[in-house]
């Protein structure tokens, strides 16, 4: 189940209400993740997550491959785990304040890395979308200032913690996050905390999220595919094992010796 907010009012700054020139892609993403966030927040939405908020099908697969495109496969990238060359990439966009991000950290993301990202089939790229107002922001900003330390990970763990969102994300809480995330020089992460740089960053990847259509936390596209919501276990490894045979199949058709 996805948490909602309406996109950016005119009042926010142009660099966030700015959409992304994807053209018709944006428009059918926007679409697409209308349509699942909408499914997976329904009245009579399934609690089971079956097809009430699967990957949606159906567009012509050039958006797909538009949208994977997204993927950044950058190696330096701290806010990622995994490796660069996996045939599947899951981008999440999600917000520190959201209880259903928060859920998908605590119970479904640890086993994905089990299965598949350790052999080398899944990378999972963060994105920082706060929409819950400065709390948000602030933790979003920290994050990334703790990635600069190599401890994105620990941090996105220890503020994923249950009831840790209820503990507020004031300065004080960030930079005792921080140090329990392992942050060594808690100087630095303050500075680099309040930068501009973080906040380009974080307004970055908001940006993303608005292009393709997002207004609700936590929002994922698998290899370009949409899907919203914390959903069950089984509904992303429905989703990542159809990314990897697609990929797979890809890769046989294109070898002679195959």
């Amino acid at each position: 189940m996805p948490a909602r907010r309406p996109p950016p009012s005119a009042k926010e700054p142009s660099s966030v209400r700015k959409p992304l020139l994807y053209g018709l892609v944006v428009a059918v993403a926007a679409g697409l993740l209308g349509f699942v966030s909408y499914r997976a927040t329904a009245p009579d939405a399934s609690p089971s997550g079956t097809p009430a908020a699967a990957t949606a099908t159906g567009p012509d697969p050039d958006v797909y491959r538009e949208l994977a495109e997204l993927a950044r496969r950058d190696a330096g990238d701290k806010l990622a785990r995994g490796s660069t060359d996996a045939p599947v990439v899951l981008i999440e966009y999600a917000d520190f304040q959201c209880g259903y991000c928060g859920k998908f950290a605590r119970d479904t993301e640890p086993e994905l890395i089990k299965r598949y990202v350790d052999d080398g089939t899944l990378r999972i790229e963060w994105r920082n979308f706060p929409i819950f107002g400065k709390a948000s922001e602030a933790a979003a900003r920290a994050s990334w200032a703790a990635g600069r330390q190599d401890r994105f990970w620990a941090f996105h763990r220890a503020a994923y913690a249950e009831d840790a969102k209820e503990k507020g994300f004031g300065a004080d809480r960030l930079r005792a996050l921080a140090r329990q995330a392992g942050v060594k020089d808690l100087d630095r992460f303050a500075r680099d905390a309040g930068s501009a740089a973080a906040t380009a960053a974080v307004a970055e990847d908001r940006e993303q999220a608005y292009g393709i259509g997002a207004t609700s936390t936590p929002s994922f596209l698998i290899n370009g595919r949409p899907l919203a919501g914390a959903q069950p276990m089984a509904v992303f490894t429905q989703a990542i094992e159809a990314a990897a045979a697609e990929e797979a199949n890809v890769g046989s058709a294109g070898d002679p010796a195959k």
